[in-house]
């Protein structure tokens, strides 16, 4: 495969990839590739392959006969994904104890404290999600490992429209400083070489329980079929 078509298949990959995640294509939805091909002004070679890679990322499902389907919305989907999140979070945290210097852990703590403005004032949910999703990327790199940053990424791709939804039925000044808090708990623990404080922390920062993920899942739902309408 040439530079070009590579590339040309990471434009595709990296468009329907936020549209899965948005969930413009909605959840179940068969994927008619003609159709979207003529929608994305591509052919249906680098299209196909771009829909393979989406299947193998989990934004994307293939049933044989049938096609390209956008991944379900379900609250047992979401609730794994939480515990997949909690367990390469949690992971890295063990690593970063011995691991990660003071420094880098110190240099965490100061892109906190510039976000913090924002934090306390945004009325935005995408800007206080996208912040969020800063700190944990920040804290598993800590880790110095490249395969669990890699997780975490394709994890907040897949729960991310579920929990912006989740946000905007919060008061952000609120959650702002809630979310705030828990993050330097986390840093203190972490700084301090104190694993079981570290661990709990984030355990109960970042887990959901299922009356929670229902929830989610409504609220997403109801916004992905109010935009559709």
């Amino acid at each position: 495969m040439t530079d070009t078509t590579q590339s040309n298949v990471d434009r595709i990959t990296d468009r329907l990839r936020q549209m899965a995640a948005e969930f413009v294509i909605k959840p179940e939805e068969r994927i008619r590739e003609g159709e979207m091909a003529r929608a994305l002004s591509v052919s249906r070679t680098p299209l196909r392959e771009a829909l393979n890679r989406l299947v193998s990322e989990g934004f994307l499902t293939f049933t044989g006969g049938q096609g390209f389907f956008c991944r379900s919305l379900t609250p047992e989907k979401i609730l794994d994904l939480y515990e997949a999140r909690a367990a390469v979070e949690c992971e890295a945290l063990r690593l970063s104890l011995t691991r990660a210097g003071d420094d880098a852990i110190a240099a965490v703590g100061q892109a906190l404290d510039a976000a913090e403005p924002l934090y306390a004032t945004t009325s935005d949910p995408i800007r206080l999600l996208e912040m969020d999703e800063a700190f944990h990327m920040a804290l598993v790199e800590l880790s110095g490992n490249a395969e669990l940053v890699r997780m975490l990424d394709n994890i907040n791709g897949r729960i991310r429209y579920v929990r912006m939804m989740g946000l905007s039925m919060l008061r952000a000044d609120q959650e702002g400083h809630r979310r705030m808090a828990a993050h330097r708990e986390i840093l203190q623990a972490l700084a301090a070489r104190d694993e079981a404080r570290a661990l709990t922390v984030l355990r109960g920062h970042i887990g959901m329980r299922r009356e929670d993920a229902i929830q989610a899942v409504r609220n997403a739902f109801s916004h992905i079929y109010v935009q559709a309408g």
